[in-house]
């Protein structure tokens, strides 16, 4: 019922001209929440009325989906006397309920009142017909969010649909991480309960939304007080672009964390220098942006200056993460092997303040639309790296939209892991037989013959730039001396 529901939405909002495909998740998203928003309610009343306590509603009786929405008759059908349509129901849209729903944003950050206020605040309704609006709101008015099981199914067709967006939108080096990845680097870390897990560069928040599902599986098992921490005191994320944002606070609304602890932010425009113990956290999974290019002004947050946005990124993680800490970071490939004295420096902080044990090297086309090569980095914080245990992925096949990357093509990775085993595939390497100044750490599967790591021609260039940049400011400094 969902999976056809979210079709015949996406085909409504198509003919209505409502933007591009990642318009329409967006679009989606608002009147599913607010749908969602009405059940949750509807569950807390009776859970309330068995109580013997009265229910506050959290919006007002004219904002309320049963009364705008999809009011209903004696006979539990739509009233037609008292729907909206048309212009009538696009300015009510507009003008009153986007205006009102902007105003939570006072309360207690922790509050799902606050969360309605920040989803709102930073979104727009695109549905230009109101026809169309109405034929939305019909649709999803037939689902129910109200079981486990419907909400799980939701939760499922949610995370598909922005799989499914692909690498549509992707921005300064965006690409959404294919599920079956984040599944596995959440079983190689392990995230305990009681355990806080943080992405600073979280888009859709699927690190997040997995870790919630892993620690999860047997929720029945748990009780009140643990419910309350994995809600409130678990998870925690960050992220510059509107869009990605706002989906990510919905995947985690709708996969059953009410109160997401997500914040609209740069995390880069962060000093590290400012960084204190209580706001370090015991996990961090990401995959932060490829190939961007920041300014230097926000290279000034970081002690290591690059305009790299996965590097600035690869400090932050590291400073972020507590003493014992874990993390799994997806990389570009060629960070394993750049020569440019930023990428050699940020390797040796890696390497002397934390114990990278494990490095496992993806296929191209693991990501879908993406051309780069990608590392996942495995590391806790602590104590320095002896020994790093690599796995190269090597599949039958090319990865592709028809191919995609599968928990099943991972399965013997995740296996050989946890006892760090050789294979055909994985070997070990004692980091003083690395090189002590440039400490490269390329990928050379000793079981196949060497394999250089090819270097992509934007990289190459990229690379030149730095180095002509440097080369700039020693002649200056030089200048200066003479």
């Amino acid at each position: 019922m969902f999976e056809q529901s979210l079709k015949n939405i996406d085909d409504i909002l198509r003919a209505d001209n409502a933007g591009s495909a990642l318009d329409y998740i967006e679009q989606t998203s608002w009147i599913l929440f607010l749908k969602y928003l009405d059940d949750l309610e509807k569950d807390k009343e009776k859970s309330a009325r068995l109580a013997g306590k009265k229910y506050k509603h959290i919006l007002l009786p004219e904002y309320q989906w049963s009364v705008w929405a999809c009011p209903k008759d004696a006979l539990g059908k739509l009233d037609h006397h008292k729907t909206l349509d048309g212009d009538d129901l696009r300015d009510f849209v507009n003008n009153k309920l986007f205006p009102y729903l902007k105003k939570f944003r006072v309360d207690d950050p922790n509050t799902i009142e606050y969360k309605i206020g920040e989803i709102f605040h930073e979104l727009k309704n695109k549905i230009q017909s109101g026809y169309s609006l109405r034929n939305i709101l019909d649709t999803v008015d037939k689902l129910h969010f109200q079981t486990d099981e419907e909400k799980h199914e939701l939760s499922h067709l949610y995370e598909s649909k922005i799989q499914n967006m692909g690498n549509a939108g992707r921005d300064g080096g965006q690409y959404y991480t294919p599920r079956p990845l984040i599944k596995t680097i959440v079983k190689v870390v392990n995230p305990k309960l009681g355990e806080t897990i943080y992405d600073g560069a979280c888009g859709s928040a699927g690190f997040l939304v997995e870790a919630f599902n892993y620690l999860t599986a047997n929720r029945e098992k748990l009780s009140s007080k643990e419910w309350d921490i994995l809600q409130t005191k678990t998870f925690y994320g960050k992220e510059k672009i509107s869009l990605p944002y706002i989906i990510g606070m919905m995947n985690m609304i709708l996969h059953g964390v009410e109160t997401p602890n997500i914040k609209h932010t740069n995390t880069l425009a962060e000093n590290l220098a400012d960084v204190q113990e209580k706001d370090r956290f015991d996990v961090i999974l990401a995959n932060p942006p490829f190939g961007g290019k920041e300014r230097p002004e926000v290279q000034h947050n970081f002690p290591i200056k690059t305009g790299e946005t996965a590097s600035l990124f690869l400090q932050h993680f590291i400073k972020m993460l507590k003493a014992g800490g874990k993390a799994g970071i997806v990389i570009k490939n060629t960070f394993l092997s750049n020569t440019d004295n930023a990428s050699m420096s940020l390797r040796k902080l890696l390497l002397e303040s934390c114990n990278l044990h494990t490095v496992l090297d993806l296929p191209g086309g693991a990501f879908q639309g993406a051309g780069v090569k990608t590392v996942v980095l495995f590391f806790e914080k602590g104590a320095p790296t002896k020994k790093i245990w690599f796995y190269h992925l090597d599949l039958d096949r090319n990865l592709g939209k028809g191919q995609p990357l599968s928990e099943n093509d991972l399965a013997e990775f995740v296996k050989l892991q946890k006892t760090k085993a050789d294979s055909e595939n994985s070997w070990s390497v004692d980091i003083k037989d690395i090189d002590q100044k440039t400490f490269d750490l390329s990928v050379k599967n000793p079981n196949k013959g060497e394999e250089v790591a090819l270097r992509e021609p934007k990289e190459i260039l990229e690379g030149m730039v730095e180095l002509d940049e440097e080369s700039r400011k020693i002649i200056i400094d030089i200048q200066k001396i003479l």
